[in-house]
């Protein structure tokens, strides 16, 4: 994911112009956040796949979008929510096994400390122990903290309310702290980020004409 959210707002119109290497901007700044998520449902052995298949329809549907980076990020993971879903419905289970949510009704820390579980949530370790959450709570995790989205975009991306979303994310995180014991202030989860009001999203439709049809090679 791009820093500045201008500069990848850019390069997802470039892309619907037709210009491959904005695309593979696109590619290489959400696919990495991207394939976490995707993680998250359906496990390590075929997230590559699934995510695969989530940038083919990406590709082909590039021209229906219209907004900024915030909304393109959602719509990716909107798409690849439902091409995981597809995948487990064939295969018939979910890989991550949920624990008991009963004792994380507590209210949220005062401290934001979402900056820093950002990256703590990329490494391998964290990402195997958000398996281990309940799925709203894995799913609202990585939606908010590894993706990026703000509570309104992961709502909409997973048909909730926004602060279904935010509690949530907030007990998983909490969940991940108690996992993680000692080391979670080395990773920034000593204190849960506060369930913050979702901001306003300002967009501008897009209207774009030209069609191009990428393949996982353009990426």
């Amino acid at each position: 994911m791009l820093g500045d959210d201008a500069e990848l707002t850019a390069a997802v119109l470039a892309a619907q112009d037709g210009g491959e290497d904005a695309f593979r901007t696109v590619y290489r700044a959400v696919h990495p956040r991207l394939l976490g998520y995707v993680r998250t449902l359906v496990g390590e052995p075929d997230a590559e796949d699934v995510a695969s298949e989530a940038w083919l329809q990406i590709a082909r549907d590039l021209q229906r979008f219209s907004g900024d980076a915030d909304r393109f990020r959602g719509w990716a993971a909107r798409i690849a929510r439902n091409r995981a879903l597809d995948h487990i419905r064939m295969r018939g289970r979910r890989p991550a096994v949920g624990g008991d949510e009963s004792e994380l009704a507590g209210e949220p820390g005062e401290s934001d400390t979402a900056d820093e579980a950002m990256e703590a949530l990329a490494t391998g370790r964290t990402m195997r122990l958000i398996a281990q959450l309940p799925q709203d709570q894995a799913e609202a995790v990585v939606l908010r903290v590894v993706v990026g989205l703000d509570a309104k975009t992961a709502a909409r991306t997973l048909g909730k309310r926004p602060g279904a979303v935010r509690t949530a994310a907030h007990r998983g995180l909490k969940r991940l702290a108690e996992l993680l014991g000692p080391d979670a202030g080395q990773y920034g989860l000593d204190a849960v980020p506060p369930q913050r009001a979702a901001r306003e999203e300002a967009t501008t439709a897009v209207g774009v004409t030209h069609s191009h049809r990428w393949t996982q090679r353009d990426m």
